[in-house]
């Protein structure tokens, strides 16, 4: 069992490897023609710009943080929470460089169809996957084996903990900030183009063209990538820091053969996972049908096949970790994680379900365009609102599948009588990176969306064939489904997930002060006031970052209608005239970076701020917000993606096809829904493991 920190580690190596060695064959794919290659670079400069003025911004953030776990916690828990930070910062860069790239040469494959296409943008987005699931592994498992392993160092799993909290911070301004620029450029040219022009999506006459590329890259890209980061380390860090604080654990009790199996099975269940991940990314073919019933299952291939190998190795792992001296029925928890993986599974199919333009709830917003803009909005709505119901289910499923397989594991009186209770909670953190467990795939099948939507734009501007626009738009069609898929996967792991570092909360505050224990009864006023505090947090969250789009896509608007008013010939295409991108690339990019301050501060002040008035107030503040934010999450997501995919099946030539009233419409609730889906619904995972890894992390400080 000590080499299982060493075998994650080795297998996080292997993921950075395979995203080598996808980065080395796109880069040997054609990039197209001059125009094409002029596109790209432009694509890139502007994402370039945007990402390292972000992290300037952030870098003032974060300096502030690690002063502050310096003086109040611990230096060394201000190490690893550099080390998190930067290391999410790392992937993210990383990955919008190679989706940059993949853009353009997924347009020029296009021309042979989607057979060629496929492979070339999911191959861009695995370089994305498999840097995000290899740094945030090999950086955890650098963490623990230096503080607990190595150097036994004293509060270690604090340390180990505060490596998660740098993960987070990055995350929660990467999916503002970029969230914010994405859609401020993308309903500016919507709007203005499509709607009041009478121009098609990503036509080289409108200003907003390139800006809304680059936002792709750095929200749905790097945004989404450190997101996906914080939630895989968070996953793994569940558990450990649950182990830790319920026994009260120091680094040299870690070695204890019964607290070492629980310690370790996280980390294995994570090598398993990666190296499956590994082999299901070479499944990916893509074939010669733009049907997207005939994508999804080409695409989703490497996913099918990394599950069931994660699946039969966790029962492997499960009979090799936990002895049976120790552990009543190790399959129990073998069945905790398999749950987790088949409900973020299932919550995955329902996102596509209610997102898809293959089933009814999409056609149906599609079929309501024809009577305007108010019905679209109404059946997005009540589109996502249902999906919610449907995804509660799920997650109660695999609360309850999880908690029981893990009191099958323990006895009543294991670990100085915790028992069954802590058997069980232990279940549901362990489903959370059964979720996340082929995180590197996952990732790969999402960063592939956007590479698509820039292909297409590319396809527009470049002035291709109309056939190749043909084949991006089904691939783009299905990248829509891919992103709801992924944020039901990471909505999912955030909930159980913020349960399990909600317990460990409860247990770092009684070992801290034992006369301090949690008390989460509602009858009492204060715990009453942070349940309804933390209900709120998650709309006001949503409210501030929704206002924001819309103040960054006025001045957008704006600058649009003033181009296309001043600039002679550019509306009618005249030769020889081109829009001013770079100036709306400079809106977006000093409007995100401005409103994305306060949503993402917001995250962190509001529960240090309860936590040091009372900790009773902030265990209901956590709760209220896990509740809320979740649903939150799922019913924007879902909406966003089903409103994006209806305009999608209008141009796709039904209800009178681009250009008609019904499109227009169409157009109108995809622009209410860029925020929904893009922004603020992606950025409440985030909003509730960042306020509970808070909680947990400055815990000690409280009491």
């Amino acid at each position: 069992m000590d080499a299982v920190p060493y075998l994650a580690a080795a297998s996080a190596v292997a993921a950075l490897i395979l995203a080598f060695y996808y980065f080395k064959v796109v880069e040997k794919a054609s990039p197209g023609n001059e125009r094409m290659v002029f596109l790209m670079g432009e694509i890139q400069k502007g994402a370039r710009a945007f990402l390292r003025k972000e992290y300037q911004w952030v870098s003032v953030f974060v300096v502030a943080m690690i002063i502050l776990l310096a003086v109040v916690i611990n230096p060394l828990a201000s190490v690893t929470y550099l080390l998190g930070a930067v290391l999410s910062a790392t992937a993210g860069y990383a990955g919008m460089t190679v989706a940059t790239m993949a853009n353009a040469r997924t347009t020029e494959a296009a021309k042979s169809g989607p057979a060629k296409a496929l492979p070339v943008a999911f191959r861009g987005g695995a370089v994305m996957g498999f840097s995000v699931a290899g740094l945030a592994l090999f950086g955890l498992m650098l963490t623990y084996l230096v503080f607990v392993v190595w150097m036994e160092v004293d509060e270690a799993f604090e340390i180990v903990t505060a490596y998660g909290l740098g993960a987070s911070t990055i995350a929660l301004f990467s999916r503002v900030g970029g969230g914010i620029y994405t859609k401020a450029a993308d309903v500016g040219a919507d709007l203005v183009g499509k709607v009041e022009a009478g121009i098609p999506e990503d036509d080289p006459r409108n200003p907003a063209t390139i800006a809304d590329n680059v936002g792709d890259n750095v929200g749905d890209v790097a945004g989404m990538g450190a997101d996906l980061f914080e939630s895989y380390a968070g996953s793994i860090i569940a558990p450990i820091s649950l182990t830790a604080f319920a026994l009260a654990l120091t680094a040299e009790q870690a070695g204890a053969e019964g607290a070492l199996s629980l310690l370790v099975f996280p980390m294995a269940i994570a090598f398993i996972g990666m190296v499956a991940s590994i082999i299901g990314s070479f499944f990916v073919r893509g074939g010669d049908s733009t049907d997207s019933h005939a994508l999804s299952r080409a695409l989703h291939m490497g996913t099918n096949v990394a599950m069931g190998i994660t699946a039969l190795g966790t029962i492997g792992a499960a009979f090799w970790i936990f002895s049976p001296d120790e552990f009543e029925n190790p399959i129990g928890l073998a069945i905790s994680v398999i749950g987790g993986l088949l409900v973020g599974w299932a919550l995955g199919k329902t996102a596509e379900y209610y997102t898809s333009d293959g089933y009814g709830p999409v056609k149906k917003i599609a079929q309501q365009a024809e009577t305007g803009p108010a019905t679209t909005i109404l059946g997005g709505i009540s589109t996502g609102m249902v999906s919610v119901a449907a995804s509660v289910a799920l997650i109660l499923i695999g609360v309850g599948v999880a908690y029981w397989g893990g009191t099958l594991a323990f006895a009543d009186d294991a670990f100085g009588g915790l028992g069954e209770d802590f058997g069980g909670i232990y279940g549901i953190a362990v489903a959370a990176i059964g979720m996340l467990a082929t995180t590197g795939v996952v990732v790969s099948v999402d960063a592939y969306g956007p590479i698509a939507d820039n292909a297409g734009g590319i396809a527009e501007m470049a002035e291709l064939d109309p056939s190749v626009r043909e084949v991006t738009d089904a691939l783009d069609s299905l990248g829509n489904t891919t992103a709801a898929i992924a944020k039901g996967f990471a909505v999912g792991s955030a909930a159980l997930t913020a349960l399990a570092l909600f317990k460990s909360f409860e247990f770092a505050v009684f070992d801290a002060d034992p006369t301090a224990a949690l008390n989460l009864n509602i009858g009492e006023v204060e715990v009453f006031i942070g349940l309804f505090i933390g209900a709120a947090l998650p709309f006001l969250f949503a409210a501030l970052t929704i206002d924001a789009v819309g103040r960054a896509a006025q001045k957008m608007i704006e600058e649009v209608r003033r181009q296309f008013r001043e600039i002679p010939g550019l509306r009618e295409g005249a030769p020889g005239v081109v829009p001013d991108s770079a100036r709306c690339v400079a809106i977006s990019t000093e409007a995100s970076l401005r409103e994305m301050i306060i949503p993402g501060s917001l995250a962190v002040v509001v529960p240090l701020v309860v936590g040091f008035i009372s900790v009773d107030a902030l265990g209901g503040l956590l709760a209220g917000a896990l509740v809320t934010g979740f649903a939150l999450a799922i019913f924007m997501a879902n909406s966003g993606g089903a409103w994006d995919n209806a305009k999608k099946y209008i141009e796709a030539g039904h209800h009178g096809g681009k250009g008609s009233d019904p499109h227009k419409a169409a157009v109108v609730g995809d622009t209410v829904g860029d925020p929904f889906k893009d922004t603020s619904g992606p950025s409440m995972n985030i909003l509730i493991k960042v306020m509970t890894i808070v909680s947990l992390v400055f815990a000690s400080a409280f009491v």
